[in-house]
């Protein structure tokens, strides 16, 4: 489940008040959009003031409003009427061109910002943040979440905005031209608007729920789609079928609680809308009748009735729209305001002044507090040396390495590059200077030359293909009908795994890293692909250090020094050869792998 961690002030403010403090660089933009929805809705009252004006000019002639005005021929005043009537229709169009461009052209940017920040935030969270994170449900908030935000600002800003404009103006005709049937008529207004508030809260819970389940099913289909060759395999598709279905069933029962609320509030509405047009038709009619007030202005108020009251009925939808994004703007804010336990900020180490020498001291760390992973590690590589690390699975071996890359902070101890504990480096300085070939490399969805030169965008065809041929896949890459052009597919897809890894390797050459660490890089490839890394190794590790884990402990033996690992500690070091006659854990594994005996 996704765990936002919030800044405690941050989560106790109303998620709208969130959003417009965040996008500070908008408000210009949002109150010219308010502003032109609002004129719009001013120009959207004016005709039913004219239709008023109207039936009093056919009735009074002479003694009518206008002529009052100093417009004394009847003739005239419709002319001036039919004048006024496209300037006031000309005005509502343009405005509401106006608000829809602005508040779209908001909408738009706030999202893309929005998604940029969150995105780049997301990409500086230390590695354990994700543990117990489920990808599927971080692409739903930086994805759908984001754009029900824009949906919102899209319409129901405005929509709010004018059910608020049209109450005031409407209201401020209705006591101008007949106070006492304003108070009846208008006293459903404050219920409408509190019956609105109080299905609005209650909505809120309800579509956070909502938005939980829908990451839910986004995290199962995402997790399937990377998995479909094991489903596949395993003929497995109406057992993942099932799992979906449930997920899509559990966001199917939440949806239907807020259904069942939302959907009364149109009904609750319209009775309350029905009692002031009943007064307003009723009453507003004896007072007209009595020769309290004017035909034209009964029939400006039986028109304004129908103005202010029927928007109401929308507010469903609105407040419907408006709790969705209530609840994908707290989750998105949420995110983006996660504290960032490993800070960036640190002194520069320029690349060309990193010598390569590391020193681990008393280095303790677990995943967990209830299992240690690395207890007590005191170790220095000399800079320039390749160092080789073996042990079975779970030993600590990668764990170093993801310190050494502050992808983890130790729970005690320091690590030490050149002297220097990395803890006060510029984090992106740092992992400049490690060339890092993982186990399962990552390759982009671009072109060959896209994943070598990844990391170095300014790098050329020749540097590419230099780092091509020192990790011995250029032979490869020009067969291809496309070459260094060849797309290789999500992930890498289009590649087997030994031709990802040789990708991989070229990538970390061409980085030129003064340490350069290969983590299980051989563990999935074949004997060729293994024999051609190791070539390449033997070649790109001159001048640098170079660290090896392995399981293969062929990848290992010309290494300068070896450190077997056990149960998080350094059980044996040393050459291959002296390991060898140590008789040890590195001779029991040489061994088993190749089934020789020591004495041969």
């Amino acid at each position: 489940m996704l765990q936002p961690c919030p800044l405690p002030l941050a989560n106790a403010m109303h998620p709208l008040k969130k959003l417009f403090d965040h996008a500070r660089q908008y408000r210009r933009n949002a109150w010219r959009a308010s502003a032109y929805s609002a004129i719009n809705k001013l120009f959207d009252i004016l005709p039913e003031v004219l239709i008023g004006v109207a039936v009093d000019v056919v009735i009074s002639r002479e003694a009518s409003f206008l002529a009052k005005l100093g417009v004394v021929d009847a003739g005239q005043q419709l002319l001036l009427l039919g004048a006024l009537t496209v300037l006031i229709w000309g005005g509502e169009s343009l405005f509401e061109f106006l608000y829809t461009r602005e508040w779209r052209n908001l909408a738009q940017n706030l999202q893309h910002s929005l998604r940029l920040e969150a995105y780049a935030h997301v990409q500086r969270l230390e590695l354990a943040w994700f543990e117990n994170r489920s990808s599927g449900k971080l692409l739903s908030v930086m994805n759908d979440d984001i754009n029900q935000m824009e949906r919102f600002l899209n319409s129901g800003a405005s929509a709010i905005l004018q059910v608020l404009v049209s109450s005031v103006l409407v209201s401020a005709i209705f006591f101008a031209l007949a106070p006492k049937l304003a108070l009846i008529a208008l006293a459903p207004v404050p219920f409408i608007l509190i019956g609105a508030f109080w299905f609005q809260r209650r909505l809120a819970p309800r579509y956070a729920a909502v938005r939980e389940a829908a990451g839910a099913i986004n995290g199962r289909i995402n997790n399937n789609l990377h998995g479909i060759a094991t489903i596949k395999s395993y003929a497995a598709e109406d057992f993942e079928t099932a799992h979906v279905r449930a997920a899509s069933e559990d966001y199917v029962r939440t949806n239907a609680a807020a259904i069942a609320l939302s959907a009364a509030i149109t009904p609750v509405i319209r009775m309350a809308i029905l009692a002031g047009f009943v007064v307003t038709l009723v009453y507003g009619g004896w007072l007209a009748l009595a020769g309290e007030i004017a035909v034209g202005s009964y029939s400006v108020l039986v028109f304004l009735t129908q103005r202010l009251l029927w928007p109401f009925t929308g507010l469903a939808e609105i407040a419907d729209l408006y709790q969705r994004s209530m609840a994908s703007i707290t989750r998105v804010l949420d995110l983006v305001q996660t504290p960032i336990a490993i800070p960036y900020a640190g002194a520069a180490l320029p690349h060309a002044a990193v010598h390569g020498q590391i020193r681990f001291e008393g280095i303790q760390f677990g995943y967990d507090a209830q299992q240690q992973t690395l207890a007590g590690i005191d170790l220095t590589l000399p800079a320039g040396a390749t160092i080789g690390f073996v042990g079975s699975t779970g030993s600590g071996k990668s764990t170093l390495i993801k310190l050494l890359l502050r992808f983890y902070t130790p729970q005690q101890g320091r690590i030490l590059l050149d002297g220097s504990d990395i803890a006060g480096l510029a984090l992106q300085d740092l992992r400049r200077a490690v060339g890092y070939v993982a186990q399962e490399p990552f390759l982009t969805d671009g072109s060959i030359a896209d994943n070598i030169g990844y990391g170095v965008p300014d790098a050329s065809e020749a540097d590419i293909e230099a780092a091509a041929r020192a990790a011995e896949v250029h032979d490869f890459i020009a067969g291809l009908p496309q070459g260094y052009a060849t797309p290789v597919g999500e992930r890498g897809q289009k590649l087997s795994g030994g031709q990802r890894q040789r990708i991989a390797l070229a990538r970390a050459i061409l980085k030129n890293p003064p340490i350069l660490v290969l983590d299980e890089a051989t563990s999935a490839v074949d004997n060729e692909t293994e024999a051609a890394i190791q070539r390449s190794l033997l070649h790109v590790a001159r001048g640098r250090t170079t660290l090896v884990i392995a399981h293969r402990l062929s990848t290992v033996r010309h290494a300068d020094m070896i450190h077997v690992l056990e149960q998080g500690r350094i059980v044996e070091s040393g050459t291959h050869d002296e390991l060898l006659e140590m008789g040890g854990a590195y001779a029991a594994l040489w061994r088993l792998q190749t089934g020789e005996s020591l004495e041969a």
